[in-house]
């Protein structure tokens, strides 16, 4: 299936995409930007489907030769731009699946449409290429961008397409979206949830991920040691962080999460709403050896080190500050 009903959120941008289909108002050009795992690729499907639907006026049928095609990814006039290159979307890629194929009247459906994941990659020569066809585009063309970050993308690109924002979903819309689909617990479809920031995607894949697990009860147990370890023997267990295919962004997240829930405790004593209540017992001794201002010092000092290894500064020496202050401050 490939209708807007799949889409899970995002009800203002579905209402409009949806007018704009009723209304006749088609943009040769959009942006629809969102975080990783925020729905950009089964909106733009959904909404190209709908574009080449044989029945339906502002939604896709799902039924028709048309829509069975779209869902399947074998529509003739919906192309997905790929790039060989992980970094990069190359000018001759661009010319190659856009410019030079747009050209050429759609093959059954109404609109030729071009779907770009990850615009945000495409080079300098490549958004000028892309430029000049966003100037004088086909009648019947629709290119949508999606993209991380808009921002990279020129300005005389974004003048020219109408632009969809996706914002994060509420957690409690996330949770239960990832009890529905994985079958999870719900503690652990909350954390999933949480580290997801408000993308059902990443969520979802979270939920689903052995070696999230694992990070998670590593990072437990790291907490666990924190006081009484030394600062070298910590650090050389978060390295083992590369093991679970994880970023070390991924593991200081899961130690904010847990310290939020010892905040949160310390602060009300109720439980219904803690991110890990299968850590109760831990978190109600962490509660009770750590001040407010201990709690507070420790979130701070993962924001520091995850900004100090944004800026490069040595994995050794983010670590050693990390552990300083959670050690500090962990029975303060």
């Amino acid at each position: 299936m490939a209708g807007f009903d799949r889409i899970i959120g995002h009800e203002q941008t579905v209402m409009q995409l949806k007018a704009s289909l009723r209304e006749g108002r088609v943009s040769h050009a959009c942006i629809i930007e969102g975080n990783p795992g925020s729905g950009r690729r089964t909106l733009a499907l959904a909404y190209a489907a709908a574009l080449e639907c044989e029945v339906l006026t502002d939604d896709s049928c799902t039924e028709c030769t048309s829509c069975r095609q779209a869902a399947s990814h074998n529509h003739p006039d919906i192309i997905w731009i790929t790039h060989e290159k992980p970094s990069v979307i190359s000018v001759d890629e661009v010319r190659t699946q856009l410019v030079g194929d747009i050209q050429i009247k759609p093959y059954s459906g109404k609109y030729k449409i071009y779907i770009m994941p990850e615009a945000e990659k495409m080079n300098q020569a490549a958004q000028n290429a892309l430029l000049k066809t966003l100037e004088e585009p086909p009648a019947y063309a629709v290119i949508l961008l999606l993209t991380a970050n808009a921002s990279s993308l020129l300005e005389t690109i974004r003048s020219r397409c109408v632009h969809y924002q996706l914002r994060p979903l509420e957690d409690e819309l996330v949770r239960k979206t990832v009890m529905q689909r994985m079958e999870v617990p719900d503690y652990h479809a909350a954390l999933c949830a949480a580290f997801g920031q408000g993308s059902i995607g990443k969520a979802l894949q979270l939920a689903g991920s052995e070696n999230f697990v694992q990070l998670r009860d590593m990072a437990l147990r790291i907490v666990a040691k924190a006081p009484t370890m030394s600062i070298a023997a910590l650090a050389a267990e978060v390295k083992e962080v590369t093991e679970y295919k994880v970023t070390i962004h991924d593991f200081l997240d899961i130690l904010s999460i847990w310290y939020r829930d010892v905040l949160y405790f310390k602060a009300t004593r109720q439980t219904d709403r803690l991110i890990m209540p299968d850590q109760i017992p831990m978190i109600r001794r962490a509660a009770s050896k750590c001040s407010y201002e201990g709690v507070e010092m420790i979130l701070e000092a993962l924001d520091k080190a995850k900004a100090r290894l944004d800026a490069n500064v040595s994995f050794d020496l983010t670590m050693e500050l990390l552990f300083m202050t959670i050690r500090e401050y962990s029975e303060k």
